[in-house]
């Protein structure tokens, strides 16, 4: 296959670098937005290079685990990592969901300073993927904006609210 589709997602959040940054890497927040709707725990949280972020969603019965191996960490302005689906024992492994679905994205989230805004740009590319993984991201692809931006919605309430003087915690 040529070349590999990429989804991007940009979206401007109404607070400064620093505190979209934290929104993104502090495991208390970062819990709170990401799978909206549904219970996140984030079982382990190093943000260095080559440091992991394990995280569980569960809804129901029903459990999905992820691994996000961090690639590159660049406070405040970038992060990278490796996302996989993994089994329950964190190895990397198909999603139980979506067999097709690639078992490792890069990911990578750039915050850029627009005044007291900041713009975030996530990208997801298909790494050491089948054809068939491929075909799936890319048929995929339009319905993920759905996600990450219920997830950025919630982001905006914490926001709101460390801008009123909540922490969040």
């Amino acid at each position: 296959m040529s070349e590999l589709p990429e989804y991007k997602f940009d979206h401007v959040f109404d607070a400064p670098r620093d505190m979209v940054w934290r929104a993104w890497t502090d495991p208390k927040l970062l819990s709170r937005w990401y799978g909206p709707g549904i219970e996140t725990i984030i079982h382990a949280y190093d943000l260095k290079p080559g440091g992991a972020w394990l995280n569980e969603m569960k809804w129901g019965d029903k459990a999905d685990y992820s691994k996000m191996a961090f690639q590159e960490v660049t406070p405040p302005e970038k992060l990278v990592w490796h996302h996989s689906s993994t089994d329950s024992d964190w190895n990397i492994a198909a999603n139980p969901m979506m067999p097709d679905w690639p078992r490792t994205l890069l990911t990578t989230v750039l915050f850029e300073e627009q005044g007291a805004q900041t713009m975030v740009r996530l990208s997801q590319i298909p790494i050491d993927a089948t054809d068939a993984e491929i075909a799936c991201f890319a048929k995929m692809m339009a319905g993920m904006d759905n996600g990450w931006g219920s997830g950025y919605a919630v982001i905006d309430t914490v926001l709101a609210e460390m801008q009123g003087g909540e922490q969040g915690d």
